[in-house]
């Protein structure tokens, strides 16, 4: 098991991680964080009282994207494309083992 999944495993659903915490396990800077945030790519963050709540789901798209960007030079909305897709099927291979086709 990698670090990266540990770290993720052991985020519960109603816990959250700061931008400073994120962009840490990211390896990115707040500003990179705060222009995906105002692009729009991003579509579960909070901002509760000024402060963005970020979920275990934001790390790994988080994770993601900035891998995207490094690894293959994507653009910030290509990568959030990639992401998304990315989501849908990590969701259905959930459904897929919960049904026990998978």
């Amino acid at each position: 098991m990698r670090d990266d999944e540990i770290l993720i495993g052991s985020l519960m659903e109603d816990s959250w991680l700061t931008l400073e915490q994120l962009a840490a396990a990211c390896s990115v800077e707040t500003q990179w964080l705060l222009r995906h945030i105002e692009e729009g790519l991003f579509p579960d963050v909070q901002s509760v009282a000024g402060t963005w709540r970020f979920t275990s789901a934001s790390l790994v798209r988080a994770r993601r994207m900035r891998e995207l960007e490094r690894d293959f030079e994507a653009v910030p909305e290509l990568a959030a494309l990639v992401a998304d897709l990315l989501e849908e099927i990590d969701e259905l291979r959930i459904r897929l083992r919960q049904s026990g086709l998978g």
